[in-house]
């Protein structure tokens, strides 16, 4: 949770300044008159790049991870649970792993996505900030912190975490197999693919998410600190999904865990 905390406590301090008045939202400010105003980076472009952001565009696309991440799920918890009771010989092992909550990271998903208005609505009403001057005018005020910008950070932020968890929760396994010498597994998938997904996607979504920012300041939408907030709101949203489906999601990586702990004697953990 340390990640949550330190989204936590950079999201308060920008808050303070922006409620505050303070220097950050001058120059906040200067910079978001200069990059509104640049031509460097085309309309076009930059419209499209908010877009990405609007719920239209991000909601479909987390729905679509969250079915095929959770059929999937579902499939390895049947395939596990068919095996644990096949070196039981059918009988419940005491003390065992808790069980497969498959559903439970694709339910994460959609609850932090729907936590986001929760969270930016209240926070726009209490802080009432300005927008830039494009907006001047409009019905009404409070532009931090950016619900687009938030909302593209959760849902594909959270959308790369499904897609990674299971190949990085397979490269685990085999590490800690290979620890206890237990290694039975030719799981070519996860010793070369879980590396390369948990460096690519989540490196796409960071860039993607970049885009979102510029193009939400480039068009005009929001000033900089307000896509800036957003992303240490979903910093928090993202660590609480790690955590409770860490936590509570259950599973083989747990068991295997066990078994290395075993292994590895008591004062080893």
């Amino acid at each position: 949770m340390a990640a949550a905390l330190l989204s936590a406590l950079l999201f308060a301090a920008l808050t303070w300044q922006v409620a505050g008045h303070g220097p950050l939202r001058t120059l906040d400010e200067r910079l978001g008159r200069t990059l509104a105003a640049a031509g460097d980076i085309p309309s076009g472009l930059a419209e499209f790049f908010a877009d990405l952001g609007n719920t239209v565009v991000a909601l479909p696309v987390l729905l679509v991870v969250m079915v095929w991440t959770g059929w999937r799920g579902r499939q390895r918890s049947q395939r596990w649970h068919r095996e644990r009771e096949g070196e039981q010989g059918g009988a419940d092992a005491a003390g065992g792993p808790a069980p497969v909550r498959w559903w439970l990271p694709p339910l994460a998903a959609g609850l932090a996505l729907a936590a986001v208005p929760a969270l930016v609505v209240p926070l726009k009403l209490w802080l009432a900030r300005p927008g830039p001057p494009q907006m001047a005018g409009g019905a009404h005020d409070g532009f931090y912190p950016s619900g687009h910008g938030a909302t593209a950070a959760v849902a594909y932020g959270v959308a790369a975490l499904l897609l990674t968890r299971g190949r990085m929760r397979a490269q685990m396994r085999l590490l800690l197999r290979l620890r206890i010498g237990n290694d039975n597994s030719n799981d070519v998938d996860a010793r070369w693919g879980a590396p390369a997904a948990a460096v690519a996607l989540p490196l796409a979504v960071a860039l993607l998410n970049a885009g979102v920012g510029i193009g939400l300041v480039r068009r005009g939408y929001h000033w900089p600190l307000d896509v800036v907030g957003s992303w240490c709101l979903a910093g928090v949203l993202l660590a609480v999904w790690c955590a409770v489906c860490d936590r509570w999601a259950g599973g083989e990586d747990r068991a295997v865990r066990q078994e290395a702990g075993d292994a590895a004697g008591p004062g080893r953990n």
